[in-house]
């Protein structure tokens, strides 16, 4: 047995003094399951609670992870789920304002991936002196902003999940920018074929053998997540798009840094600072970097480490592990009061939506992945011009005038949902930012 050493000895060691990190988890789906099978395997965290609509798939991911029958206790109340972690149970509830209020909880993770839940579950872990991480990055680029703002007011770490392509990207641009070097771009490669026209009918066996709902899976397809993820990016860092809806070129990792770099040196790029993703095959399921070193001594030694040709050089990191991960974010939130990501406190950039179809005056819109529109990033001063309508709310949006395929959803096509909780506190943001209207 080797020695535990770095985050994993502080882990240990935290556990040594003052027990387990718990975590209350909202969501039993894909992501949600995952957390709680890999937190059975870790020592330090564990998930004292789960809130779902019914305790069907939660139980289930229970027992993946290897529990007896019994390690499962519906709960739904603070105090009965209070109950069930101190006698080393986990509590089911389908209450997140329970979960939220359960004293032993010390962190709560949305896993949810509904920008109207992880709104409210947000603010109800904040409330309650709850940190929150956020796998909901939809929820995120809608109003992380004001989510952030209230959670530093109220003494608390909002933050989004190491594991996430957007977290394992700032893991790089950090490196890059502490060793003094111009940060170009940063993105991803796209892990799933891009069909801007896919719909969920097509993918029911698809997804059924990799055990994912076909919605969420037509979410990757048809290119709305990679735009929400690098919306997050830019968020976090002030890097934006550098065309609406980004080149996405087929650049590989022999040449992605000399495709995603300035024109100046033989690029696609108007400027430096820009998000951007790849479809070039090697690069997905990796995160990247493209920076440019201030010194030619560092850009000659970093070609002779096999790094690139240079001037500009790719930094990738081959893997992200998703929801895997989260438990470490959920670790250091609580452990050292620190973000792994957190948007910065000024509008960068907007995740708006174009029509995947025609649509017709009175429709009320589906949900991300559906046949109704994709996610489409922008610069926010870009989006703002053109009244783009947020992806985050689009959900429920009705329509008030006919809108062509492959045109941009507007305030002035589109009348949001007033009722939701996620467009008031839009509002309330767009107000802070001088945005009078819709």
């Amino acid at each position: 047995m080797i020695d535990r050493i770095g985050f994993a000895a502080e882990l240990a060691a935290y556990t040594d003094r003052n027990g387990p990190v718990t975590i209350g988890l909202a969501g039993a789906g894909q992501m949600g399951t995952d957390i709680v099978v890999q937190s059975a395997l870790m020592t330090g965290v564990r998930v004292g609670a789960i809130a779902a609509n019914r305790p069907t798939r939660p139980m289930a991911a229970i027992a993946m992870a290897g529990f007896d029958e019994a390690h499962g206790v519906v709960a739904s109340s603070p105090s009965a789920i209070d109950a069930a972690i101190e006698a080393g149970k986990i509590a089911v509830t389908d209450d997140i304002a329970a979960l939220c209020a359960s004293g032993r909880i010390d962190v709560v993770v949305d896993a949810t991936g509904s920008p109207e839940i992880g709104t409210r579950l947000a603010l109800l872990a904040i409330e309650n002196g709850k940190h929150i991480v956020m796998l909901n990055v939809e929820a995120d680029i809608t109003v992380g902003r004001l989510l952030a703002r209230r959670a530093k007011a109220a003494g608390t770490v909002y933050t989004g999940s190491a594991g996430d392509e957007p977290a394992a990207t700032l893991e790089l641009i950090s490196f890059a920018q502490s060793l003094g070097m111009d940060v170009i771009a940063a993105g991803k490669g796209k892990n799933n074929p891009l069909r801007h026209d896919a719909v969920p009918e097509e993918y029911e066996e698809e997804a059924r053998l990799r055990e994912m709902n076909a919605r969420m899976l037509v979410e990757f397809i048809d290119g709305s997540k990679t735009m929400v993820e690098m919306t997050a990016i830019a968020n976090s860092t002030g890097l934006i798009p550098d065309v609406p809806g980004m080149h996405g070129p087929e650049a590989t990792l022999d040449n992605l840094a000399q495709t995603l770099c300035e024109e100046a040196d033989g690029g696609v790029l108007s400027a430096a600072g820009r998000v951007d993703y790849t479809i070039g095959k090697g690069v997905a399921p990796g995160v990247f970097c493209v920076v440019k070193p201030r010194h030619p001594r560092a850009i000659e030694r970093m070609a002779d480490l096999k790094v690139g040709p240079g001037p500009c050089f790719a930094l990738v990191r081959p893997f992200h592990l998703t929801s895997l991960e989260t438990p470490l974010s959920a670790a250091r939130a609580v452990m050292h009061r620190r973000p792994d990501m957190v948007p910065v406190d000024r509008p960068v950039a907007e995740c708006g939506a174009v029509a995947k179809r025609a649509l017709g005056e009175g429709e009320i819109l589906g949900r991300i992945g559906m046949a109704d529109y994709r996610g489409y990033a922008l610069e926010w001063r870009d989006a703002r011009g053109k009244r783009a309508l947020p992806l985050g709310l689009a959900e429920h949006a009705r329509v008030t005038r006919p809108i062509a395929v492959g045109e941009l959803l507007t305030h002035d096509n589109c009348a949001w949902d007033e009722t939701l909780l996620v467009t008031r506190m839009r509002a309330e943001l767009d107000a802070a930012d001088g945005v009078t209207d819709g």
